[in-house]
């Protein structure tokens, strides 16, 4: 796949604006609503409303900065804290969604916390109907291992998100869609690595290997 790190760029700014027009358009018509609404108990409603959409805009912000960008601190490692509070406030977002997180240490690369939060959003997303998000990730001296399991009822995966993490999606059909798992499947290619993806009836699951700069 050859794609120009602008029209990536363009793409992955796409993705963005798509996931962040429902909360954001939610806040408007909530502003509109409230601005027409004279009875306290609906205004009290809207109000609520209001809130959880700022908090889920919000969220997603945070998260797609360090996901998408180059947020975080200014040496080449994360503290996991960070990434860790940002998939558990999406995850509970949806509110169907239970997050298991098992990962070793207190710090990983900037590349690294970018795949595993990528590698997280993907799992979310083939969640519709709800269920549980295992995290698993290690840092050894030699690589950085990262685990994403999704599993619940109806599994929804598109197939050319895992042609994406597995390089071999033709570059044509890189899309707003598939540009984050593209991405992260250069950044594991830059170092080396690779990512892998399995998925079953009941379950998707998703590997990186990453060795140590």
């Amino acid at each position: 796949m050859t794609v120009s790190p602008a029209h990536l760029a363009s793409l992955l700014s796409s993705r963005l604006c798509h996931d962040m027009l429902s909360p954001v358009g939610a806040l408007t018509n909530g502003l509109e609503l409230l601005s027409e609404e004279q009875d306290d108990e609906m205004r009290q409603r809207c109000f609520e409303l209001l809130e959880q959409s700022a908090h889920i805009s919000a969220s997603k912000l945070k998260f797609f900065r360090l996901a998408y960008g180059s947020a975080g601190s200014f040496s080449e490692s994360v503290s996991l804290e960070e990434p860790r509070a940002l998939i558990m406030a999406l995850a509970g977002d949806n509110g169907r969604i239970t997050v298991e997180w098992h990962v070793g240490g207190t710090k990983m690369s900037k590349s690294a916390v970018k795949i595993l939060l990528n590698l997280a959003a993907i799992g979310i997303e083939a969640l519709p109907r709800g269920g549980k998000l295992e995290i698993a990730g290690e840092m050894g001296q030699d690589a950085t291992e990262i685990v994403v399991r999704a599993s619940g009822a109806r599994i929804a995966f598109d197939g050319t998100v895992g042609q994406a993490l597995d390089g071999s999606l033709d570059d044509r059909q890189i899309s707003a869609r598939t540009a984050p798992a593209y991405m992260i499947y250069l950044l594991a290619d830059e170092c080396g690595g690779g990512i892998q993806h399995m998925l079953q009836d009941d379950a998707l699951i998703m590997g990186a290997v990453l060795p140590q700069a």
